[in-house]
């Protein structure tokens, strides 16, 4: 038996979570570039689009999540992206579409199966799907949870959150879709800051509703939490999480 074959496809050890705001009404002038010009042509590169989506609570964000196998592949891959043909050509629209982009976050997997499985996800092609202001809310909610930890206490609150609150997300009806932790290691592609000095712990999950959203909220009492954030988003029609 062939077990690499069987074995769920993660996507990428090194996850950036990008947060974009952008001028008033330009969010799906973004994401219709984005859709069509901005996946296939990164993927090339080596990393993977993961997931585009609109911030439901905020009209003018636009949330993504993009994956390298390492540092050294995420400098390589930038690289090859940003000094391209395909980026010089289409960054001048891109551009004038934001006020921010900025708010990145750099993360690894919080525990060894904790990555996004892809393995049964397919992106339809540009020309499968609708019209982008039209797929907005079709593919249940992704909530991202971003929970500000003291430092050095990751580790620790991610293992609690394994064992105590996992459970709890799963029996209410949440599906677990990747958890991760603050990525440390420097940024291999300064010319994209990164928000340096976070310490954080990220529990991304798909709900069907916003019903079964809002009764799946996870307590997790801990004196090492900070703060949270919640990010409720929907995935845009060529998102692979959803």
């Amino acid at each position: 038996m062939n077990l690499a074959r069987n074995a769920p496809r993660l996507a990428s050890p090194v996850v950036e979570l990008r947060q974009y705001t952008l001028k008033p009404g330009q969010r799906e002038t973004l994401i219709a570039l984005f859709d069509r010009e901005f996946v296939e042509t990164q993927e090339a590169t080596g990393m993977t689009i993961i997931g585009q989506f609109r911030d439901l609570d905020r009209p003018d964000m636009f949330v993504w999540l993009r994956g390298f196998a390492d540092m050294e592949a995420r400098k390589n891959a930038l690289t090859a992206f940003y000094d391209g043909p395909v980026w010089a050509k289409h960054r001048d629209a891109a551009n004038a579409t934001m006020i921010d982009s900025d708010d990145v976050l750099l993360l690894k997997s919080a525990w060894p199966s904790a990555g996004f499985d892809l393995s049964r996800s397919k992106r339809p092609s540009v020309s499968e799907t609708g019209k982008p202001s039209q797929d907005a809310g079709l593919a249940g909610i992704v909530e991202i949870s971003i929970h500000h930890l003291r430092p050095g206490t990751e580790a620790s609150f991610a293992e609690r959150f394994r064992t105590e609150a996992v459970p709890q997300l799963t029996a209410n009806g949440a599906r677990l879709l990747g958890a991760f932790v603050s990525e440390h290691a420097e940024n291999t592609f300064p010319r994209l800051p990164v928000r340096a000095g976070e310490n954080v712990f990220i529990i991304v999950a798909g709900f069907y509703d916003d019903a079964a959203q809002a009764g799946s909220r996870s307590n997790l009492a801990s004196s090492d939490l900070v703060r949270t954030e919640i990010l409720r988003l929907s995935p845009t029609s060529r998102s692979l999480l959803r």
